[in-house]
This record gives C-alpha cells, sequence and structure tokens, in this order.
C-alpha cells in the first residue's frame, strides 16, 4: 500500500466533536474503499486494508521485545497484533467482550501448538475457545497495551468509536494495579485515521497513546497527557453498573478504601452498597436453617471455616440458580468478580448455594458485588443469610 491512497485525509483539523471525526473517518474508509470485513465500518473501530501489515511493526517495538504481559483489544484490525504476541511466547490477555463476565480471558494456546493454530488462536473465535477468565485478585502485570482507535493525533491522543470500553478497560486495570501511568499504549490504525484532534475535545477520562502503528508509518507521539489515573465514578451511571458485574465489585473495593465512588447523577453519603434490600424469595422456597443432607461443601484455598450451623452473619444466599447448573459455574463466576469465598455450599436440587466469608463486612461487600449476577439467564438473588432466613 502506498502513502499516496490516503492523500485525501492527510491529517487536518476536522469536525467539531468527537462524533463529527468518527463520521468523517468512516464515511472516508468506506467511500475509498480502505475498509475491510466486517463492513460497513460506521461504529466500529474499523477494520482496514493493510491491518496486518501494520500490525507487523509491533515487534519491532523495544516496548514489545521486553514486555511479558500484553493486553490486545479483541477487534479485528488487531488479529495479527494477537498472532505476533503468541507467536513470541508472550502472555496475550483479552478484555471479555463488553466486559460482561470480568476484566480479562488469558489466551492459552494447546500445546504443541503450530502457527496455523496460534493464527486461529487470535481471531475472535479463537479467543472464545481458547481462553480461561483472569480473576481480579490474580495480580496480573501488564506490560504492554494495545487499543483500537478510530481517530488518533500524532500528539497521542485518541478517539474510539464512543461506547468509552477502551477507556474504561485502562481505567480498571490502574483500579487493580495491573498498569501503571509508565505502561506504554500503542494503537494499530490506517494512515488516514492519523488527523489533528482539537485539544478541547479530550476529557479526564480519555486515554492517550505512546506509538501509532500505521501501514507506513510508525509514529512515536512523545504525549506528556497524563493517563486517567483510575475509575472516575462520577462518569459511571447505574446503567453501566447493572449491565458489568465486576465494576460493582471494583465500586465495593473502593468504597471499603475510603474513596469517593459517588455514580453519575447521584447526591454523595450514599448508603453503603452492600446494605441494598435483598429480593424476596416466594413463598416455599426459603432456605432452610441447616443445610440439607444433599450439600455438596467445597473450600477454596483461604481456609476452612467454622462447622456449618444456622447462617452466620459471614453467610451468603444465592437463590434462583438455574436448573441445569454446576458448581463450577458459580465459582468461575465468584472466580472472574473477586468474590471467592471461604466455602460453598452446594444444594442444586433447591437451586440455592451457601457462601463462607471471613467476617461480615467481607459479606456485605459481596453481596454488593454479586448484584445483578446471571448464570445463563437467570439472574441470581443474592442477600445475607441471617437476613433471608428472618424473611
Amino acid at each position: 500500500m502506498s502513502r499516496g491512497d490516503c492523500v485525501a485525509m492527510e491529517p487536518r483539523a476536522v469536525g467539531v466533536s468527537k462524533q463529527d471525526i468518527r463520521e468523517q473517518i468512516w464515511d472516508h474508509m468506506e467511500s475509498q474503499n480502505l475498509a475491510d470485513f466486517p463492513r460497513p465500518v460506521h461504529h466500529r473501530i474499523p477494520n482496514f486494508k493493510g491491518a496486518s501489515h501494520a500490525a507487523e511493526q509491533l515487534p519491532r517495538l523495544q516496548a514489545f521485545k521486553t514486555a511479558r504481559t500484553i493486553k490486545v483489544n479483541p477487534d479485528a484490525p488487531q488479529k495479527n497484533a494477537r498472532f505476533f504476541v503468541l507467536e513470541s511466547n508472550k502472555t496475550l490477555l483479552v478484555p471479555t467482550p463488553r466486559l460482561r463476565t470480568g476484566l480479562f480471558n488469558k489466551i492459552t494456546p494447546p500445546p504443541g501448538a503450530t502457527k496455523d493454530i496460534l493464527r486461529k488462536c487470535a481471531t475472535s473465535q479463537g479467543v472464545r475457545n481458547y481462553s480461561v477468565p483472569i480473576g481480579l485478585d490474580s495480580r496480573v502485570l501488564v506490560d504492554l497495551v494495545v487499543v483500537g482507535s478510530v481517530a488518533v493525533s500524532e500528539k497521542g491522543w485518541r478517539i474510539g468509536k464512543g461506547e468509552g470500553y477502551a477507556d474504561l478497560e485502562y481505567a480498571m486495570m490502574v483500579s487493580i494495579g495491573a498498569i501503571s501511568k509508565e505502561t506504554p499504549v500503542v494503537t494499530i490504525v490506517h494512515d488516514c485515521q492519523v488527523v489533528d484532534i482539537p485539544e478541547e475535545l479530550l476529557e479526564e477520562h480519555d486515554i492517550a497513546v505512546d506509538y501509532i502503528l500505521t501501514p507506513t508509518r510508525v509514529i512515536t507521539t512523545g504525549c506528556e497527557r497524563p493517563q486517567p489515573m483510575g475509575i472516575t465514578w462520577s462518569k459511571i451511571s447505574r446503567e453501566m453498573m447493572e449491565k458489568i458485574p465486576v465494576l460493582r465489585s471494583l465500586r465495593a473495593r473502593e468504597q471499603q478504601a475510603g474513596k469517593d465512588v459517588t455514580l453519575q447523577g447521584e447526591h454523595q453519603h450514599l448508603p453503603e452498597p452492600g446494605r441494598q434490600q435483598a429480593v424476596p424469595l416466594s413463598a416455599g422456597r426459603r432456605p432452610p436453617d441447616t443445610p440439607g443432607p444433599e450439600a455438596n461443601s467445597m473450600e477454596a484455598a483461604r481456609g476452612s471455616p467454622a462447622g456449618e450451623g444456622a447462617p452466620l452473619a459471614a453467610d451468603v444466599y444465592v437463590g434462583n440458580l438455574p436448573r441445569d447448573a454446576r458448581v463450577s459455574d458459580l465459582k468461575r463466576a465468584l472466580r472472574e468478580l473477586g468474590s471467592v469465598p471461604l466455602r460453598l455450599t452446594w444444594q442444586g436440587p433447591q437451586r440455592r448455594a451457601f457462601l463462607r466469608y471471613p467476617d461480615s463486612a467481607a459479606a456485605q461487600q459481596a453481596v454488593s458485588c454479586l448484584q445483578g449476577l446471571r448464570l445463563g439467564t437467570d439472574t441470581l438473588r443474592v442477600a445475607l443469610a441471617r437476613q433471608q432466613r428472618d424473611k
């Protein structure tokens, strides 16, 4: 691909808003046939002709050579970047789709995987088939971040597709200590996506990039704009909290640490999230005071609790489990949300389980984190076990 393929979009000031810039980029890529499948590129991180070639610049970066763990977004134009991470025997992390079930998935190719298998692992299907979730307590350290963009400036200022997921993923990584302000950020785009972006459009939660890879150039931005220092809770809506359960877990952690976690449109001095009223169960389906003989108790790595008896203040009731649910489904969800209990008592025939935590504060936090959790299509009922018994 020659530089002449993108003369019509030489870097210049375009539009008066982020959306103006997005629309102009999308329209141009479609009209000039610069886009690749999936099309149309509108409302997407655009896949473009030459994306694989642009990604070939990634392994040449010193930041890539020294990195051991690299997070790459799951969009189509970064497929080759994901392959290079795997081929280089580095750890590849990919965000879970729309952050619905956690923050990261680790791509784990089968032993002895050939290049063809690694390329399959780097596809969207491979990401689904060869990944394992990484919980919030995994203490993962990310050495390099690769993001997609709709537009980016040579100064390192970036515009995404408008949903905010890349910015939120970055903020969440900061929140759990996976990255620092020194962690380099790379984006891979078509030359026509490199444009002037007015500084007044930038917001505090917007991430900046250190390197821009195109089919014809490697741009070192030297950007000195501060990266987000964590989650800006005042930008997070209640609706987003409902859609992204892992946010509830992070919010509970930060609230416990004394940080301001006031959400968008809320007033400060809200009640603690763990003090929400539990959803009542229908008549005849209250959990008994003690687990039945069919209970299957399993201890997590944190240790063994006291013997089972009447529900304690540190016990959490989980009800409305799907009839076909397995204990492994619930354990996986708990790991992804960073709410692993000391003991899980499974009562599958009654469609319920009990979780024991070290103390009442940990149980309250778990109740907050697990509100709205789904297994399959069923929303689980979660409450302190003692409160549930008293209903």
